[in-house]
C-alpha cells in the first residue's frame, strides 16, 4: 500500500496510533515492525469469515505478552450488514474458539476517519456483506521487531523503493538491526542500502567475486 497510495504512510505513522501500539507492545521488544500495509475490499455476497486470532501465524505465541496489533482504517462507512468487523470482547490471552460457539461476536460500526485498533490475540473476523456495494478499508499491521512480519517488507519495498522513505518509515519497513545482529546485513544495519554511495560499494565487491570458481584439491573428500 505504501507504493500504491504513498498517502498510506500518514496511517501507518500516526502519531497517537504509533504510540498506543509501542505502547502495547513494549513489553515484548524494544521496537516495533510493520508487519502488513494491505487494502481489503469485501463485495456483495461474501460470506462471514471465520473468527482467528492474527498471532497464530508465529506458533510460538505463548500469551504472557502481545505479539502484533492490527488497525482498520475503513474508507467506506462499515455496517454489520456490508461485512462490519466482528470482535469477541474478552477473547484475547486465550487460544480457544469458545467464545465463537456462544456468539456471532459484536460487529464494529466505523465511518471514514475512525480506526479500529485490535490485539493480535483477539479473537475476530469480518461479516457477512449482505448488502449491494463493496465495503472498502486498509489494514496496517504491527509486530515486535523479531518476529517474522506478516509481508516480506524487503519485497515490497526494496531499497531503490525505501530510499524514498522518511528514516522512520524506512525502519517501520525493516531497514533497522534488531539487537546486536537480527535484520543486519554484510554486518552492518541494513539501511546503509539507502545510501547510494554505500550500496554502491557493496555492489562493487560482488562484482569483483563474479566469475569467480572455487575447486576442491585433488584428493580431498567431503565428510558429512
Amino acid at each position: 500500500m505504501l507504493i500504491r497510495a504513498p498517502a498510506t504512510e500518514q496511517l501507518v505513522r500516526h502519531g497517537v496510533i504509533l504510540k498506543a501500539v509501542e505502547d502495547i507492545l513494549i513489553r515484548g521488544s524494544r521496537t516495533v515492525q510493520l508487519s502488513l500495509a494491505e487494502g481489503v475490499a469485501r463485495h456483495p455476497g461474501e460470506r462471514a469469515g471465520i473468527p482467528f486470532r492474527d498471532q497464530l501465524i508465529w506458533r510460538g505465541c505463548d500469551n504472557s505478552f502481545e505479539y502484533g496489533v492490527n488497525v482498520l482504517w475503513p474508507l467506506t462507512p462499515s455496517r454489520a450488514e456490508n461485512g462490519a468487523m466482528r470482535i469477541w470482547p474478552g477473547s484475547h490471552c486465550s487460544d480457544d474458539l469458545e467464545p465463537a460457539t456462544r456468539s456471532s461476536g459484536i460487529s464494529i460500526q466505523l465511518e471514514p476517519g475512525d480506526a479500529l485498533l485490535y490485539l493480535g490475540s483477539t479473537l475476530h473476523s469480518a461479516g457477512a456483506n449482505g448488502s449491494e456495494a463493496v465495503s472498502r478499508s486498509i489494514t496496517i499491521g504491527y509486530c515486535l521487531d523479531w518476529l517474522k512480519p506478516a509481508e516480506n517488507p524487503w519485497l515490497a519495498y526494496p531499497p531503490e523503493v525505501a530510499r524514498s522513505f522518511a528514516p522512520e518509515l524506512a525502519a517501520l519497513v525493516g531497514y533497522r538491526r534488531q539487537l546486536t545482529s537480527l535484520g543486519s546485513f554484510e554486518g552492518q544495519c541494513p539501511s546503509v542500502l539507502l545510501d547510494p554511495q554505500k550500496a554502491a560499494g557493496f555492489a562493487i565487491r560482488d562484482r569483483a567475486c563474479s566469475g569467480k570458481s572455487i575447486s576442491m584439491p585433488a584428493g580431498r573428500k567431503l565428510r558429512s
